[in-house]
C-alpha cells in the first residue's frame, strides 16, 4: 500500500504537527500574554483523549514529527501518560516538547521514559531579575535546575529558546551561548512575533534582528554557516569554538521560512492553524465530536484542510497586531 501522505496547495508536504495540549501557563511572558490571561473555560478544551485520537490520526496521513506545546504543557495533569501512547504510534519518527522548563526538575525523567526525543526550553535571560521581568513569574533557578535534569535524564540535543528583546536581553546574547556551550545545548534566537494585543511595552521599538544577533555573536565567537535543518523555521549556524552546538535563528520578519513549510499547529481548543501568521483554521473539534469513532470523517477533514494553506505570512515589524490570538494560544 502506498504512503498516505498530507500536500498543500503549493505541493508542499505537511509531515510536521505542533499540537498545544494547554492555553494555561505558570510563566507570564511579556511577549507571550498579556498579564491579566482569561484562559479557555475547560469544556473548550479538548481532552487528552481526543488529542491523542487526532494525533492518531494525523500520523495515519504522514505525520512524523509532532511537537506537544502549550501554554506550559507540563502544568497538564496526565501529560506524561500521554507523551507516552503518542511516541508509541507506528510510523511516528520524534515527539519533541517546548517547555518553559518549570516543572522538568520533577518531570524530566518521566517524560524521557515516557518516549520524548527532544526538548526545546525557553530561556530568555540569566539574569535573575531580568527573567522574572520578562517572565512575570518565573524562578530561573528552577528552569536551571530543570536544564540540568534533562541533561541527567539523558535527552541529548536539548535546544534553549531565546526571544531577543531590544533593551531586555540583547546584552546576554553571549552569556546565553557561552552557558548553551558550557552545558552542551543548542539554542535558537528568535525574533518577537506580533501574536495578541499587548500594552507592556512597544513591539516596533522591542525588534532585535537575527542580523544584529548574529553581529553581536560574532564580537565574541566565530560563525559558521550551515545547512542543516530539524524541520523547523531555524537556519542553522555552527560555532567555530564549539563545533558541536548549533545556533539557529528564527526570524519571521528580516528572513521569512515560509518556502519551505511543512507544518501546522492545532490549538488546545481543536482549531487547526494553517499557518502561524494567518486566521485560516478549520474547527477538528467539531468533527471530532460530531463523528464519535469515525476516524474517516477526521482524516477527510484534515486533507480538505490543507487546500486552506497560506503560502506565507506577513509580519511587518511595527505594533499592528497581524494576528489577534496571543502565541498562548497558538501553540508555542
Amino acid at each position: 500500500m502506498s504512503e498516505r501522505v498530507l500536500i498543500d496547495g503549493y505541493n508542499r508536504r505537511v509531515d510536521y504537527l505542533r499540537m498545544s495540549v494547554t492555553d494555561r501557563c505558570d510563566f507570564r511572558c511579556v511577549y507571550c500574554m498579556a498579564e491579566d490571561m482569561q484562559f479557555l473555560p475547560r469544556q473548550q478544551v479538548l481532552t487528552l483523549e481526543e488529542i491523542y485520537q487526532l494525533a492518531q490520526s494525523f500520523v495515519a496521513l504522514g505525520t512524523r514529527k509532532i511537537r506537544l506545546t502549550g501554554g506550559e504543557p507540563l502544568i497538564r495533569p496526565g501529560v506524561v501518560r500521554l507523551c507516552e501512547q503518542i511516541a508509541a504510534l507506528p510510523g511516528l519518527r520524534e515527539l519533541c516538547m517546548t517547555t518553559n522548563g518549570s516543572q522538568l526538575h520533577k518531570l524530566a525523567a518521566p517524560l524521557f521514559d515516557a518516549g520524548v526525543s527532544r526538548l526545546n526550553i525557553s530561556l530568555d535571560s540569566l539574569d535573575p531579575d531580568r527573567f522574572k521581568q520578562m517572565t512575570r513569574t518565573g524562578d530561573l533557578a528552577q528552569v536551571i535546575k530543570g536544564i540540568d535534569a534533562a541533561r541527567k535524564a539523558g535527552f541529548t540535543r536539548t535546544k534553549l529558546n531565546v526571544v531577543v528583546m531590544q533593551g531586555r536581553n540583547d546584552q546576554a546574547i553571549n552569556d546565553l551561548v557561552s552557558f548553551a556551550i558550557d552545558r552542551q545545548l543548542d539554542v535558537s534566537f528568535i525574533e518577537e512575533m506580533p501574536l495578541g494585543i499587548i500594552s507592556e511595552h512597544s513591539r516596533a521599538e522591542s525588534f532585535f534582528s537575527s542580523v544584529q544577533v548574529r553581529e553581536k555573536i560574532a564580537e565574541r565567537y566565530t560563525l559558521i554557516d550551515s545547512a542543516e535543518s530539524t524541520q523547523g523555521p531555524s537556519r542553522y549556524w555552527r560555532v567555530a569554538e564549539a563545533p558541536d552546538i548549533r545556533l539557529g535563528f528564527i526570524s519571521p520578519h528580516s528572513h521569512n521560512f515560509c518556502g519551505t513549510c511543512n507544518r501546522v499547529r492545532l490549538t488546545v481548543e481543536g482549531r487547526l492553524l494553517l499557518c502561524l501568521g494567518n486566521e485560516h483554521s478549520v474547527d477538528l473539534k467539531a468533527v471530532l465530536r460530531a463523528h464519535p469513532g469515525q476516524p474517516q470523517r477526521l482524516e477527510k477533514a484534515i486533507i480538505e484542510a490543507m487546500k486552506l494553506k497560506p503560502y506565507r505570512h506577513n509580519f511587518e515589524v511595527n505594533d499592528d497586531v497581524q494576528v489577534v490570538r496571543f502565541m498562548n494560544m497558538t501553540g508555542g
